[in-house]
């Protein structure tokens, strides 16, 4: 379904995860974000992006390498791929896509396009790194914690700031690569706050927001998480209390088991 539309932006929200692909139309070009779930979701982007390219460049942007970020990869083989480094040098590109087809053969699914890991042509390799299309400003910024590979990206002048799974207002910190890098990932929202004029936060699952105190809320709730579950593991405490406000408590509650077990590893 459609989340939020406007002349120059598209958020397309999954039914699975609430997970977003958005498409965003500058004179420029025509960037394409993390494309996903299911054939008939990525078919309908499809056919978005052909009714309204008018000849413009397609750009396929991926903020991670999760598999269900990257599983739409297939429908656009003309998009130039802009990820980062980490991400182009990922050492399990086929366990990644193997996971896709798990998916796929478990709920009977059947795709009209191939299943590949990207390549990248556009690799992203340090902290406000730019690239310049025309009048089309992206700056990049290193996102790890989540993953390895992460990226956060600023599209300027429209003042989109695009996420991955960073500042969701559906999820907790999901921490697969460092509880320490996240929270350096959290602190550089202060940054970008401060460098570009955000207008449009949209993160890789749940609800874009147009509002600055919302962006700064999120941040908070996430380093408050992280801080108050590593003292839990410290003190040896149940922390269960820590999720009990999110949605999908049956869903949610492996995911706080692994950033617990992750977390004591780090100790």
């Amino acid at each position: 379904m459609i989340q939020y539309q406007n002349e120059q932006l598209t958020i397309y929200m999954s039914q699975l995860f609430k997970t977003t692909s958005t498409v965003i139309a500058t004179d420029d070009c025509i960037l394409l974000v993390d494309p996903n779930w299911l054939p008939q979701e990525i078919d309908t982007i499809q056919a978005t992006i052909a009714e309204i390219q008018n000849g413009r460049p397609l750009y396929l942007l991926f903020t991670h390498s999760d598999w269900d970020h990257i599983i739409g990869y297939g429908a656009f083989p003309d998009a130039t791929v802009i990820a980062s480094e980490a991400f182009q040098k990922r050492a399990d590109k086929e366990q990644i896509v193997e996971q896709i087809r798990t998916f796929d053969d478990d709920y009977y699914i059947d795709r009209t396009y191939p299943l590949h890991y990207p390549t990248v042509d556009i690799v992203i390799g340090q902290d406000a790194q730019t690239l310049t299309i025309g009048q089309t400003k992206m700056t990049f910024y290193l996102a790890n914690g989540h993953t390895n590979d992460g990226l956060f990206t600023i599209i300027e002048p429209l003042g989109i700031w695009l996420a991955g799974d960073y500042l969701s207002d559906v999820e907790f910190p999901y921490i697969y690569d460092s509880s320490y890098a996240y929270e350096e990932t959290l602190a550089k929202v202060d940054v970008i706050l401060q460098r570009h004029d955000i207008h449009y936060l949209i993160p890789g699952h749940g609800h874009m927001t147009t509002d600055k105190e919302e962006m700064i809320k999120r941040q908070q709730e996430s380093f408050t998480y992280i801080k108050a579950l590593r003292e839990c593991i410290l003190q040896q405490k149940d922390s269960e209390h820590l999720i009990e406000n999110y949605a999908y408590p049956r869903n949610m509650r492996a995911f706080h088991q692994a950033n617990i077990r992750l977390m004591e590893g780090e100790q």
